[in-house]
Order: C-alpha cells, then sequence, then structure tokens
C-alpha cells in the first residue's frame, strides 16, 4: 500500500527539532530517508578508516562515532515510531547521546562495517515505515517527555539525520579533502 507522508504540523514534534525541520525538504519522508541514505553511501565511498577517526576539531566526535550516533539515533526512533504505530501508552525514555557515543567503540570498527550496518538499518525501517497506515500516523505518543505524532517522529528522524549530513559535508570533509 503506498502511502505519502507529508510535512507534520509543529504541533506534532517537539519544538527543540524545529531547526532542524527547518531545512528538511517538502518531499514524502520516505523518499527523504532514502536519498539520505544514498548521499551517505556516495559521501564515504572513498573515505579511509584513518580520515574517518579525526575530528574536526578538539573535543568533538570522529566521524565513525557521527555515524554510529546517526545510527544510534535511527534505532531509537524507530523503536519509538514501532510502539506509537502499536499505540503505546507508555513514556518511552530519552537517552544520552555523548554517554553512547563514548560506549560505541566505533573508532575500532571499520568504516565499511558501520556503512554496512546502516545500509541494513535504514532498509529494515523503510520497510517498516511502509507498513504504516494514515490511522497509525496520526497517532501520538511520549518519547523524552515530549508528545509527538507518529507522522512528526518520521520527520525528526529524517530532519536529524539532515542535520548530520550537513555537519560532515561542512565540517569533517571540507576540511580535508
Amino acid at each position: 500500500m503506498p502511502l505519502t507522508i507529508n510535512k507534520p504540523t509543529m504541533a506534532e514534534y517537539p519544538a527543540v527539532y524545529q531547526p532542524y525541520m527547518d531545512h528538511l525538504p517538502d518531499d514524502d519522508v520516505l523518499y527523504s530517508l532514502d536519498k539520505q541514505a544514498a548521499a551517505l553511501k556516495h559521501m564515504f565511498r572513498n573515505i579511509s578508516d584513518e580520515r574517518a577517526e579525526e575530528t574536526y576539531a578538539a573535543g568533538k566526535w570522529t566521524i565513525k562515532e557521527l555515524l554510529q550516533h546517526m545510527l544510534d539515533s535511527e534505532r531509537i526512533f524507530a523503536y519509538r515510531a514501532l510502539c506509537i504505530s502499536r499505540g503505546e501508552a507508555f513514556s518511552l525514555p530519552g537517552y544520552d547521546e555523548n554517554l553512547y557515543a563514548a560506549n560505541s567503540l566505533a573508532n575500532i570498527r571499520p568504516l565499511a562495517k558501520i556503512m554496512e550496518e546502516y545500509e541494513l538499518i535504514r532498509n529494515a525501517d523503510l520497510a517498516m515505515f511502509r507498513s504504516f497506515t494514515s490511522e497509525m500516523l496520526d497517532r501520538y505518543g511520549v518519547a523524552n517527555g515530549n508528545r509527538v505524532s507518529l507522522r512528526g517522529l518520521l520527520h525528526v528522524m529524517a530532519a536529524h539525520e539532515l542535520h548530520h549530513i550537513n555537519i560532515l559535508e561542512s565540517r569533517y570533509l571540507k576540511r580535508k579533502a
């Protein structure tokens, strides 16, 4: 069942994500998520493991750690989407992104394996998202203390990833060829 998931209203997601949402195209969010996966694959096709273990400034995550953060966040957003789609009434927890990054061990993993994992997760998530009905998209849940619709959550996920793609392009990859 083909489903187009249009942009949510501002009432459907936490206000903290508005700066990210401002950069998200008006395309169907599933199309955006698919395009992001292709863009990331292209972006890292010629990046060495050594380069992926560099930061753009002291105290910042490496490229691998940032990619792992994107994976961790995607898993968390997808879990929240599953819960909301199924009518979960309990509040879903937040997470400490810096704690997760510090414990990810991303820098000892080959970049190719991180990207392989990314592709598998994105494909699985897109399959789940495509199974949602319009009624499910209208459902609300609470995640990290914030009320969010399923439609809003999927857009937040895409906006969060776009934010990090922009950081990768502007702060990591343009710094050094």
